[in-house]
């Protein structure tokens, strides 16, 4: 095996992690001497030991002069566990072989060049594309301190997310729906808009097995939310947020009694600002959002620039009709316009197809 081919087991372990570190990043790391893996692990969970940590862990044999493959530069700070870089040498690893540095503008470098003055062979950027994406969440949060925001939604061949009675359940098939509750499981919260909610009662938890329901977010500009809703009776049980501009305290203590958080969030063009709602989630160290909105929440979250990468599930299927567009609003004016996609991964799941896409606008491309 090669470094690359290495890197990419390091890769398959760092997914284990999923729905379990946050808000530190995805890791995974893999020891090899002679030629022979001798040690694995990944970042199993938060608050506990990190990637690199586990694999000195599970060694088969004394690390003394191998190789370390690692997605993602090792901490070289005392946090929740001590620094990695100290692991390292004290196992006396001859080389490191890293995917990608940390992108902490307060760390970046600084692990590498400390094991380079001890002594130890660093090298830098193998599978890096790979492992920039596998941190992505991290990357925006640690850099901006606001969530990374995935726009998620479902439609047919026609681009229709609902009939034109308004029913939409169920537009894909049970493998993409399972793959939802995945991604679900994955990110910090679940953002919804008020008319999602009075329209569907959707309960918006995660239904995997040993899954982790996420923190649930309305948009209710003028509150709105029905009291009886599915999500507000199960506030005690699932954290539940309802973002709004709305002014009646009385009214707001009622959800506040349902167990419900209740976050008052300025105005922008007669909707809750988006923008400073992501700094206001951010500081409660949300580090990213699912965002399963229909097409008036869809629009607002593009206009407002949160939105950093969008899946798009297709159905097989067609509604015909002229309403149920996955995004509304006022839309743009000339294709020149448009809101443009990039680096775009297309996967066939059952009969379905998903198309994961990033957002390319100027904030990303200063990141």
């Amino acid at each position: 095996m090669n470094d690359e081919e290495y890197m990419h087991l390091a890769l398959e372990l760092a997914q284990k992690g999923r729905g379990k570190v946050n808000p530190n990043p995805l890791v995974g790391a893999v020891i090899v001497k002679n030629g022979k893996i001798i040690g694995q692990g990944y970042h199993e969970r938060y608050g506990e030991l990190h990637a690199e940590r586990n694999a000195f862990k599970n060694c088969t044999e004394p690390a003394k002069g191998a190789t370390l493959y690692v997605t993602l530069e090792p901490c070289c700070h005392y946090g929740k566990t001590p620094p990695c870089t100290e692991a390292i040498i004290q196992n006396k690893i001859a080389k490191v072989v890293i995917g990608t540095l940390d992108p902490n503008p307060l760390m970046a470098g600084k692990s590498a060049a400390l094991l380079r003055n001890r002594g130890i062979e660093v090298v830098v950027g193998v599978l890096e594309k790979e492992c920039q994406r596998l941190i992505r969440v991290f990357r925006k949060y640690i850099t901006t301190q606001r969530p990374y925001v995935l726009m998620k939604y479902a439609m047919t061949m026609d681009g229709k997310i609902a009939t034109r009675t308004g029913a939409s359940k169920w537009i894909t098939d049970e493998d993409a729906r399972m793959h939802v509750q995945e991604t679900r499981n994955e990110y910090c919260a679940i953002m919804v808009g008020v008319n999602t909610v009075i329209q569907d009662d959707p309960l918006l938890t995660c239904r995997l097995k040993d899954g982790r329901s996420p923190v649930r977010i309305i948009c209710d500009t003028r509150l709105r939310t029905p009291v009886e809703s599915q999500i507000v009776q199960t506030a005690k049980d699932v954290k539940t947020i309802i973002a709004t501009s709305a002014t009646d305290d009385n009214k707001k203590e009622l959800y506040r009694k349902k167990s419900c958080i209740v976050l008052d969030v300025p105005q922008k063009d007669d909707h809750i600002d988006l923008a400073q709602l992501m700094q206001i989630l951010g500081e409660q160290k949300i580090d990213s959002i699912l965002l399963e909105g229909g097409g008036t929440l869809n629009w607002s979250a593009l206009e407002s620039g949160i939105v950093d990468a969008v899946q798009t599930y297709i159905a097989p299927k067609i509604f015909g009709g002229t309403a149920a567009s996955p995004v509304n609003g006022l839309g743009v004016a000339s294709p020149d316009e448009a809101y443009h996609l990039e680096n775009s991964v297309i996967l066939k799941i059952g009969n379905d197809f998903l198309i994961e896409s990033e957002v390319k606008h100027s904030c990303l491309q200063e990141l």
